[in-house]
């Protein structure tokens, strides 16, 4: 199963770019022998319309015409649903075990997730009930990819 995330926001820090790709490398790498990646990343730009309401329905739209059909969608937001790493890992492996090809992660601009994509989503989910700047809520998210392929492959970096 492909793993996309679709961002809006570019990680233009060095620090945050360096940790996003080294997790996004390991999971690659762990991933392969167990059916899960690559991880396609593709970043948007943040809507200049003049409310939130608009902002959030072209960077919705935007995020949603990356997704390829028959994906799943899983939306980033403060009020989704909180998954333990066990959960989380469970459910990518549920996802590639019933032939899932990709799932994409979206992740919204500064002002969230629009109601298109809220719709569409297959899953909402929390990163926690902390508020994360999107970098690193990517990161966090890169992390969590590799934990839950090490976690299907059985090797030892997760340790509950």
């Amino acid at each position: 199963m492909r793993v996309s995330l679709i961002a809006v926001g570019r990680l233009k820090d060095k620090a945050e770019r360096g940790l996003a790709d080294r997790y996004i490398e390991r999971f690659d790498r762990v991933g392969r022998s167990i059916g899960l990646g690559p991880v396609e990343e593709i970043e948007l730009g943040e809507s200049r319309k003049d409310n939130v309401a608009a902002r959030r329905a072209e960077e919705g739209a935007a995020m949603l015409s990356r997704a390829p059909y028959g994906a799943r969608l899983v939306a980033l937001d403060a009020g989704g649903k909180q998954l333990s790493s066990e959960d989380f890992a469970a459910l990518m492996g549920e996802w590639r075990d019933a032939g899932t090809s990709r799932a994409c992660f979206l992740i919204g601009g500064p002002d969230g997730q629009g109601e298109a994509v809220a719709q569409a989503a297959d899953l909402t989910l929390s990163l926690g009930r902390m508020t994360l700047p999107h970098g690193l809520a990517r990161i966090v998210l890169a992390e969590q990819f590799y934990r839950a392929a090490t976690i299907l492959a059985g090797h030892p970096y997760h340790r509950a």
